[in-house]
């Protein structure tokens, strides 16, 4: 039988925004129910159940919505209409830029509400795993399109460059965490993308930026 309560006097939308920056600064786990319906208004424990049926139902609504907005960063890497290389260094930069940003939480979501969950809460890493893999599976395919495309050998390793370039973007959360400044993840980048023109053949090769 569903959970009745008083009638809600807050925005769903908001109540769920409100949730995603408390997860995404303490963690799923961290995040304790009083601090979620503080967040939101100071609603009842009756009205959020009723709203939400449990914390890991809000966590996943506050997933999608970060998702759907900041997590757009990551949608660079599959933009075909720029080539490969530019792909990946335009979503590298985005992600940097996201994740450094004092307006919210400093770093990712998807990589901070992962480390800081239990072995009790695996079904919650495995939740955050998935969507991790959508985007090692999207740099996949910009690393397969540029081979394709003549732009690096057919000889190229694409398992550790993808590799390579998710590690740099996963561990931007932690830079960014301990104040490590915009200037030099994105001087970071430069050299890291310089590995492609070695791969490719070419060097000193421009990537034209946003």
């Amino acid at each position: 039988m569903p959970r009745t309560g008083r009638p809600r006097a807050f925005n769903r939308n908001e109540a769920v925004v409100a949730a995603m920056l408390m997860f995404w600064e303490h963690g799923f786990e961290s995040t304790s129910l009083a601090q979620l319906r503080a967040a939101m208004g100071n609603i009842s424990a009756a009205s959020f159940y009723a709203a939400f049926e449990s914390k890991e139902a809000l966590f996943r609504e506050a997933l999608d919505q970060y998702i759907s907005t900041y997590g757009q960063v990551s949608e660079s890497f599959r933009d075909k209409s720029i080539t490969s290389k530019a792909a990946i260094e335009q979503g590298l930069r985005r992600s940097a830029r996201m994740q450094t940003e004092s307006s919210h939480p400093l770093g990712c979501l998807l990589n901070l509400s992962a480390v800081t969950c239990s072995p009790e809460q695996k079904h919650i890493r495995d939740m955050l795993s998935k969507e991790r893999e959508k985007v090692r599976g999207w740099l996949k395919e910009c690393i397969e399109r540029a081979i394709t495309d003549g732009k690096l050998p057919n000889s190229t390793d694409i398992l550790m460059l993808v590799t390579l370039f998710d590690t740099f973007l996963r561990g931007i959360s932690s830079q960014a965490r301990d104040g490590v400044p915009l200037e030099a993840i994105e001087t970071a980048i430069t050299q890291l993308m310089s590995i492609w023109d070695t791969l490719s053949g070419r060097t000193g090769v421009e990537v034209k930026r946003e």
